[in-house]
């Protein structure tokens, strides 16, 4: 039992991690058959991002509210619905719905998942439980790209999606017959309702409005409106989380200097990675000529590097803590995306693995030792604020870096005034990110030698 129910639970994180990799690789072919342009979909990207920090934050009350198995189950349905949906879609409007759809399952799989493990495991056994829950889950961004670029090539974009019905029914047959029944739980506490009307609408006009600006579809002043107000929503929101006993996203614990840090940094790393999965893929297909398969097979392979990088995380920080890991990840993955403004046609593929090896494994190292350093001067009964805020922030910004790379693109296409996108747009948009993901490196060089040492003192992160 102690490893059938991780590895049935990570059913859903392997159907939601490859989900999210498989779409970016057939881009190109998806915006051909609904009738838009690739940079257009940049919006589909964001819309799945924004629906998971907006229903991440009540994703424990509903499985204490409800129960976890109950929620799980419903997740999994609402994201085969939303799969479904997506094969179906034939315009851009029904696409991005069907993602937000998908997102919305998506938000309630993954934290739900820890939580049932958490709760069924005794906690002896809890590391060993979540090494079998987080591995199955990395396999999905691995064969992702391949695998969906060879659907794509070979047989027709829906697939990547309708293959996700099968997995799902299977997961949710599994966790009938083992999730076990969890015992009554005392009464959640009420929902701050008010903050999550604030918060969601503020985060879903906000990326919104980024994403469109540039978007050739839809007014320029769409896109200024929908910021704005998000914007302002956003203040009004930390206004009534600060004079709020128990909000939804309790603001002050940013007053925690190392949390603060971890939180601000990983803002600028995650706008310039949330990024590449959108213009890499898109430039290997567009400027260099390769077919979704042949891209999907060059881009899996940051995800072999990312998945070596987790066996050697834990001896890096014990080793050396975390200031110097975290700074010479950020360096490293920025310089990457550098790279990637530089790679031509003719630049041998051989290379291009390597280096995205290399990247892969310190962008993975980064997540790792963010994911803990971010507790490390929080205390106990703050965890589950700072696991809710950092997860939330986390996936804003991936998607406000799907609108930077897009608007990136868009901005240098227009300046050249071409008929279409050509190699030299996707150097400049790799530039204006790398030179935004490297803003963490600066930050982190700020931390004391000692950062986060709390946490290398037999201490738990968590």
């Amino acid at each position: 039992m102690s490893r059938t129910l991780p590895l049935i639970l990570a059913t859903a994180l392997f159907m939601e991690n490859m989900d999210s990799t498989v779409i970016a690789t057939s881009l190109a072919a998806i915006a051909s058959d609904i009738g838009t342009d690739p940079i257009s979909l940049k919006l589909a990207l964001t819309a799945y991002l924004v629906a998971l920090a907006i229903f991440i934050p009540i994703s424990s009350w509903m499985a204490d509210r409800f129960g976890a198995r109950n929620v799980f189950r419903a997740a999994m349905v609402v994201f085969m619905a939303g799969s479904i949906a997506c094969a179906l879609s034939g315009s851009l409007a029904q696409f991005v719905g069907a993602r937000f759809m998908q997102g919305m399952g998506g938000a309630m799989m993954g934290p739900v998942a820890r939580l049932v493990l958490v709760r069924a495991t005794p906690r002896h056994r809890l590391v060993d439980a979540m090494a079998w829950l987080t591995i199955p889950a990395m396999v999905g961004p691995i064969v992702g790209p391949p695998f969906g670029g060879f659907l794509t090539t070979y047989f027709s974009w829906h697939w990547i999606f309708i293959i996700n019905v099968p997995i799902g029914l299977f997961g949710i047959v599994l966790v009938g017959l083992v999730l076990p029944n969890a015992p009554e739980r005392n009464a959640p506490r009420h929902i701050d309702f008010l903050g999550f009307l604030l918060a969601g609408s503020a985060f879903a006009l906000f990326a919104f409005g980024c994403s469109v600006i540039s978007l050739p579809a839809l007014p320029v002043s769409v896109g200024v409106i929908a910021t704005l107000v998000g914007i302002g929503l956003g203040a009004l929101y930390v206004l009534h989380a600060l004079r709020t006993e128990f909000p939804l996203l309790d603001l002050r614990l940013l007053r925690l200097p190392i949390f603060r840090s971890a939180v601000v940094a990983g803002t600028f790393f995650r706008l310039g990675q949330g990024a590449t999965p959108f213009l890499f893929p898109l430039m290997l297909q567009l400027a260099f000529g390769m077919t979704p398969f042949e891209s999907g097979m060059v881009t899996f392979a940051g995800a072999v590097g990312a998945l070596a990088a987790k066996f050697m995380s834990n001896w890096l920080f014990g080793r050396f803590g975390f200031k110097y890991p975290l700074l010479l990840a950020t360096a490293i993955a920025s310089l990457g995306i550098v790279a990637m403004g530089l790679y031509t046609p003719q630049t041998p593929v051989p290379l291009i693995l390597a280096i995205l090896v290399f990247t892969g494994f310190w962008q993975s190292v980064f997540w790792t030792g963010s994911n803990a350093f971010v507790f490390a001067d929080v205390e106990d009964k703050d965890a589950g604020q700072a696991n809710v805020i950092s997860q939330v922030w986390g996936q804003l910004m991936f998607a406000m870096g799907v609108a930077l790379g897009g608007g990136a693109l868009e901005l240098a296409y227009r300046l050249r005034g071409g008929d279409s996108l050509a190699l030299v747009d996707f150097h400049i948009a790799f530039y204006i990110v790398a030179a935004v993901g490297a803003v963490a490196t600066l930050l982190f060089i700020r931390l004391p030698r000692n950062a986060g040492h709390q946490l290398m003192a037999g201490g738990s992160a968590h």
